[in-house]
Formats: C-alpha cells, structure tokens, sequence
C-alpha cells in the first residue's frame, strides 16, 4: 500500500504542474489531530480549479493516481440523486487498497466552501495565497454535548414512541418495517442517550466518531455486551428480545443521566413498557 506521503506527493505534484488547479484542501480524518492513523483512512481531497467543465469532459485525467477497483461518481446518480451543486466528486479504491475522495470544487466557491465546512479542514496548497489566516483543524463541531431538558425529553419520547411501532410490526409479522423502525430509530436514540450518559461522566471536549464508531472506549463491558445483544434479530422472537434489551439499556443509560442533569425522567415508560410486554406476551 502506498504511504499518505506518497499519496499527498501524488496529488500536490500534479496540482502544482495543472494551472487549471488553484487549490487543494483536505478534510475528515486525515485532517483530525485526535484520530490515531490507520490504512483505512480516506483521502478526503478537494481541488479548486478554475475550469470544471475541462475536467468533466471524461475521466482520463484520474489515471495519474493508479489502477482503481471501482468508481463511483455520486453527482452523476440518478438511482440517488446528488444534492451537491456546482461541485463533483469521484470516489475511488486503489488496487493498494488506498481510497481517494476527490472533489472538484470552482475556486469561486472558495469562501462558501470556508463557510460550511465543518472545522475538518487543512490547506494543503494554495496557489494564489487565497487563505489570509490560518486554519487549525478541529473535530469540535462533532464533540458530544450537554442535552437541553427538551432536547432530553425530546429523545425519551421519540424512543419510546417509535418502540411501539416496532411492537406494532413484530405483533403484525411485518418483519421489515418493524426492522426498519428498530434500526433507524430506536436504536440511534439509544445512541444518543448513551452519549449523553458517557458526558455526564467524562465530559464533553472530544468526539465519539462517525456513527458512533468510539463509544465502546467509554462504554463498561457489561453496558458494550448488552448493547451488542440488540443487534440479534434474525427471526421474530430475536427480533422481540432485542426491543425488549434496547428498551431495559434505554431505561438504565437514561435515568442515570437524568439524575445528573436534575431532569425528570417520563412517567410513560412504565405504560408503553406494558403495552409492549402485553403484545409480546400475545405473540407467545
């Protein structure tokens, strides 16, 4: 596998010999201090050119960074429609195993790009010194914060809420939507409760990662196994026993972080958890 030196060098070496290129940034991961590097990171490259439509005439100017396994262009998708204007992006997979994220951005659009972009960010060339003060990459605007009460109440009750929609599935043998509701929104709840649970304990100056990729660090072995236990769900009984300890995590990660914010943890839990065993029962 090729070395992040080799792939920058790559990059930068053929950014600064096209004067169509006036710019490259790099963002995600590999511009996150707080990330430990691994050869799995992708390459999150931005080039702010000055003619887009050169570059999109085909794809022949892409061979300079290797044999490619695959490429996708998500701006040319018509199954899943881009929301990304005026930009274009090409993510590819190396043979090495490398995987590129570049991104055609028109240097016009340098200062909306500043304005949006999420703190991830580092300027790896800047021709026409366009950037007037530097720019120190953070993962801030993804550290795991302090719940209003509402934001708190908000979460207890969007859990418990879509947890009958789950009962509601399972009772009715629609597997899928049942499913589609336990992953897409019981689940991620819980998430979100557990997060908030682990601040109350460790604070909030740091991130726990895209999708939640961290929270096992901070999690004990007992509240990691259990969490892991929700994801069975190959049959309807499993598919029940895993809303059941979803809603018994639920119960435990959000009263303890009630108790430490002086929230008031809702009363309803303690019906919709009978309506619930009672469907579950039936199903029996």
């Amino acid at each position: 596998m090729r070395s992040e030196e080799e792939i920058f060098a790559l990059l930068l070496n053929y950014a600064q010999m096209d004067e169509r290129i006036r710019l490259v940034s790099l963002e995600g991961s590999r511009a996150n201090p707080t990330i430990k590097d691994d050869e799995f990171k992708d390459f999150d490259v931005a080039f702010f050119v000055t003619d887009m439509q050169s570059f999109l005439a085909n794809d022949d100017w892409l061979e300079f960074l290797g044999e490619r396994l695959i490429l996708q262009k998500p701006d040319e998708m018509e199954l899943y429609p881009s929301q990304q204007r005026n930009r274009f992006a090409y993510l590819m997979l190396f043979e090495d195993g490398n995987k590129i994220d570049l991104t055609l951005v028109p240097i016009n659009e340098l200062p909306a790009y500043l304005k949006t972009n999420d703190g991830l960010l580092r300027i790896l060339l800047d021709k026409d010194q366009e950037i007037k003060e530097e720019i120190v990459a953070t993962d801030q605007h993804y550290w795991i914060t302090k719940p209003t009460e509402q934001k708190f109440n908000d979460c207890c009750n969007e859990f418990w809420w879509v947890s009958t929609y789950v009962a509601k599935g399972l009772a009715r043998k629609e597997f899928l939507f049942a499913q589609d509701h336990l992953n897409n929104n019981v689940r991620p709840t819980l998430l979100l409760m557990m997060s908030w649970k682990i601040g109350t304990e460790k604070g909030y100056g740091f991130t726990l990662g895209k999708n939640y990729k961290f929270i096992q660090q901070y999690l004990s072995i007992e509240d990691w196994e259990q969490f892991l236990l929700t994801f069975q769900g190959a049959g309807y009984r499993e598919s029940w026993e895993a809303l059941l300890l979803c809603q018994n995590l639920f119960r435990q990660q959000s009263k303890k972080a009630a108790l430490a914010y002086g929230y008031v943890y809702p009363d309803y839990d303690e019906k919709v958890s009978l309506y619930i065993q009672d469907l579950y029962a039936s199903y029996l």
